[in-house]
C-alpha cells in the first residue's frame, strides 16, 4: 500500500507572507467587532505594523540565507523572491499611508462613504454626511499584497495562478470606491474585473497546456521538459502564447493595455499609485521567472515576439501620453510606456555575468525600485491638488503650482524628471540598465528605439513642468493641508529618486548579490 508523505511547511520561512495574511484577517475581525468610529485608526495600526512586521522578517531571514524550495514546492525562495518581497512591503507600507490620509477630504478619506449606495442618491449622502468610511479597503489592499508576494515566489504554475487570483480580486474592488466620479470609478472597476477576469482565463488555459506538454505545472520540471524535449512543440508554443496574455496584461503591454488608462482614472487615486507599482512588480518577477528559468530553452522563440511587443508598446505610451489633458490618464500612459522600457531587459534574456554586473532581471529589479518610489510619490502629489470638486487632474488646473506650494511642485518636477530619464535622478540609472541589458542581450535596435522613445516622452513630462513653474496660477485651484500621512511618502519617494540617481552603487551591489533565480 502507498503511503502518502505528510505535507510540510516552513513556518519561519515564510513569515513574511503569513504576517501579512493574518494583518489582513484581523482586519477583517476589526470590521466586525470595533464601532464605526473607531475602525479607521484601528486598521490603520493594524496594517502598518503588520507590514513592518513582515518586512522584519523577510530582511532577517534574507540575512540569515534561508533560500530554497518550500511548502513542498509550490514556493521557490531565492535571490530575486527576497527582493521582489522586500520592495512590495516598502511600497505597501508607504501607499497604505497614502490611503489613511484624512485631511483632504474634510475629515473624510479617499473612498466612498457607502459602496453599495446608488452615486448621487439619498443614500450615499446621508452616508457622507454621517461620516461613514469604507476602512476595509486595509486589509483587501493586504490580502492583494500577500498574492503579489506569493506570485513572484511561485515554484509551480498552479501556486503562481492562486497567488494571480487573490490579489486581483481585491483590486478590482478597490478600483470601484472612489469618493468622487462615482460613476467614473464603477467603470473602471467592471472594465478591470471584466478584462482581467479573460486575462485569468487565457493564463489557465495556457497552463493547462503547458501541463499537457510537461506533464507537470512545476517551474523547474517544465524547463527540464524544454531542454529536453519528448514530443513536439505544438503544446508548447500555445501553452507559452496563452500564459504571455495573463502576464503581459497585469504589466500593461499592447495589445492588452486598453485597461490602464480608464482603471488610473477612475480608481481612488491612492489606490492607482498603489496598483501602479507593486502589481507591475509582481507581474514582471513572475514572467521573468516563468520566461527565465521555465521557458529560458526556447528564448529564441519568444524573445522576437516580446521584443516588436516593446516597440508597440513604448510607441502607443509615449504617443498617446502627447495628447493628454488630465494628469491621471498621462501617467496612465506613461506607465505603459514603461512597461515597453522594462519590457526591453526581458528581451535581453537571462545571462550569467560577472561578479557585482547585473543581469537581466537585476535591471529589471533597479528600474522598478526607482519607477517604485517616483510612482507612489506622483500619485500622493496628485492626491494634493484640490478643486471644489475634488482633486484637481486637469492639465490646466496645474498651472502656476509653484507660485502657490513651490515645495511641491518642485518635489513633482524631481518625479517627472525621473519618470524621463534624466541624469542625477533614479530613473536615469533605470534606464539605461535596461537598455543596456538589451544591448547586452544582442538587441543592439531595441536599445537605440528605447532611447529614441524615451527622448519623445521627455516632452510631455517637460510640459507639466513648464506648466508649473512659467504660467499663471489657475483659478479655483489651491494644494491641500494633507498630514503626515501623505506628505511622509512624497518626501520618501523624491529622496530616494535623488539618491538612487547620485548613489545607485549600493543597491546595485545588492541586487546583483541576489539576482540569480533558483534552478
Amino acid at each position: 500500500m502507498t503511503q502518502i508523505p505528510a505535507p510540510t511547511f516552513e513556518w519561519l520561512e515564510l513569515a513574511p507572507v503569513l504576517v501579512v495574511l493574518v494583518a489582513a484577517c484581523v482586519g477583517i475581525l476589526l470590521e466586525a467587532l470595533l464601532r464605526r468610529e473607531s475602525r479607521f485608526l484601528a486598521q490603520i495600526v493594524v496594517a502598518e505594523v503588520g507590514l513592518l512586521a513582515a518586512l522584519v522578517f523577510a530582511v532577517a531571514n534574507w540575512r540569515e540565507g534561508r533560500i530554497g524550495s518550500l511548502a513542498m514546492g509550490s514556493v521557490s525562495l531565492d535571490g530575486p523572491a527576497y527582493l521582489s518581497w522586500t520592495a512590495l512591503l516598502v511600497f505597501g507600507l508607504l501607499a497604505l499611508s497614502v490611503f489613511a490620509e484624512r485631511n483632504l477630504n474634510d475629515g473624510a478619506s479617499s473612498f466612498v462613504a457607502s459602496a453599495a449606495s446608488i452615486p448621487g442618491s439619498r443614500h450615499e449622502r446621508e452616508a457622507s454626511a454621517a461620516g461613514h468610511e469604507h476602512s476595509e479597503v486595509f486589509p483587501l489592499a493586504l490580502f492583494s499584497l500577500a498574492g503579489m508576494m506569493v506570485f513572484t515566489a511561485s515554484g509551480d504554475l498552479l501556486t503562481m495562478f492562486v497567488a494571480l487570483e487573490v490579489m486581483s480580486l481585491p483590486l478590482y474592488l478597490l478600483s470601484g470606491l472612489a469618493r468622487q466620479r462615482r460613476l467614473l470609478s464603477h467603470e473602471s472597476a467592471l472594465k478591470y474585473f471584466l478584462l482581467g477576469s479573460f486575462a485569468s482565463a487565457f493564463f489557465l488555459f495556457g497552463m493547462a497546456l503547458l501541463y499537457g506538454y510537461a506533464g507537470s505545472f512545476d517551474i523547474a520540471a517544465l524547463n527540464q521538459a524544454v531542454s529536453a524535449p519528448l514530443l513536439g512543440r505544438g503544446f508548447l508554443y500555445a501553452g507559452m502564447g496563452l500564459l504571455a496574455v495573463g502576464l503581459l496584461f497585469k504589466i500593461g503591454v499592447v495589445p492588452f493595455q486598453s485597461w490602464v488608462p480608464d482603471v488610473y482614472t477612475g480608481a481612488p487615486t491612492p489606490v492607482t499609485g498603489f496598483m501602479a507599482i507593486c502589481t507591475k512588480l509582481a507581474a514582471l518577477v513572475g514572467l521573468a521567472r516563468v520566461f527565465f528559468v521555465a521557458l529560458g530553452g526556447e528564448r529564441w522563440t519568444w524573445q522576437p515576439v516580446l521584443a516588436v511587443l516593446a516597440v508597440l508598446t513604448m510607441a502607443v505610451g509615449v504617443v498617446l501620453a502627447l495628447t493628454q489633458t488630465d494628469i491621471k490618464r498621462l501617467l496612465a500612459y506613461s506607465a505603459i510606456s514603461h512597461a515597453g522600457f522594462l519590457l526591453t531587459a526581458v528581451v535581453g534574456a537571462y545571462q550569467e555575468v560577472g561578479s557585482g554586473q547585473v543581469n537581466s532581471f537585476g535591471a529589471i529589479a533597479f528600474y522598478l525600485i526607482a519607477y517604485g518610489f517616483s510612482t507612489i510619490a506622483a500619485f500622493a502629489v496628485v492626491t494634493m491638488v484640490r478643486n471644489e470638486s475634488g482633486e484637481a487632474t486637469r492639465l490646466s488646473d496645474w498651472a502656476g503650482l509653484a507660485k502657490r506650494n513651490p515645495w511641491l511642485a518642485s518635489a513633482f518636477a524631481v518625479l517627472l524628471l525621473s519618470f524621463a530619464g534624466i541624469p542625477l535622478t533614479g530613473g536615469f540609472i533605470g534606464k539605461w540598465a535596461v537598455f543596456a541589458s538589451a544591448w547586452a542581450g544582442g538587441f543592439e535596435w531595441l536599445a537605440i528605439t528605447g532611447v529614441a522613445f524615451s527622448l519623445v516622452a521627455a516632452y510631455f513630462y517637460l510640459k507639466v513642468i513648464v506648466a508649473m513653474f512659467f504660467l499663471e496660477p489657475a483659478e479655483g485651484v489651491e494644494v491641500g493641508r494633507a498630514s503626515a500621512f501623505t506628505i511622509a511618502p512624497i518626501a520618501v519617494g523624491v529622496a530616494a529618486t535623488v539618491y538612487l540617481g547620485l548613489f545607485p552603487g549600493p543597491v546595485m551591489d545588492l541586487i546583483a548579490a541576489a539576482q540569480v533565480f533558483a534552478r
